[in-house]
């Protein structure tokens, strides 16, 4: 499935492109208009960057804490460190299985996508230049399709000089 996004600056612009998309006889049911009156980029579908990180953290942490309860055990029967003598042998693994559980956790979320939860440092997320311009108050007019659509899309919309106009192909179709 490719798609053809367009930047369009107001909303009487983004009419006149949709229009000129119709009275080419373009297939309607692939053309959307996103801004303020139409879809927002939640209804369109376009990836929140903070939905994205917390995922990704949470599969992370679905292999990553067990793996460290069994690094952290194995690393403390092997070496036989006495964390708490009161505790026992037995005792002393298990603290440190924990330890190693508490030490999975922290790498899911590091290297998972927490910080960009936390600190916002989602930039590298296509969606997001995306959502930047509708916050802007542009409207963006994405077309989906073949590549024969896009590319005929692209023909029709540039002589209406939107602001920009990129052609993007989905990696999972």
């Amino acid at each position: 499935m490719n798609y053809l996004i367009a930047v369009l600056p107001d909303r009487t612009q983004a009419e006149a492109a949709y229009s000129a998309l119709e009275a080419d006889q373009f297939p309607m049911d692939g053309v959307s208009i996103l801004g303020n009156g139409y879809k927002s980029a939640d209804e369109f579908g376009f990836l929140d960057p903070q939905e994205t990180a917390r995922k990704q953290a949470k599969f992370m942490s679905f292999w990553l804490v067990p793996f460290g309860f069994i690094g952290g055990f194995a690393f403390n029967a092997s070496t036989q460190f006495i964390l708490f003598p009161w505790a026992g042998m037995i005792g002393n693994h298990l603290i440190g299985a924990l330890l190693g559980a508490v030490a999975g956790a922290m790498g899911s979320f590091f290297i998972g996508g927490g910080t960009g939860l936390l600190f916002g440092n989602n930039d590298d997320n296509e969606s997001l230049p995306i959502r930047k311009r509708l916050n802007e108050g542009k409207y963006i007019l994405v077309v989906k399709g073949a590549p024969n659509f896009t590319n005929r899309a692209n023909r029709l919309l540039k002589p209406l000089k939107p602001e920009t106009i990129q052609n993007y192909v989905d990696p999972t179709a």
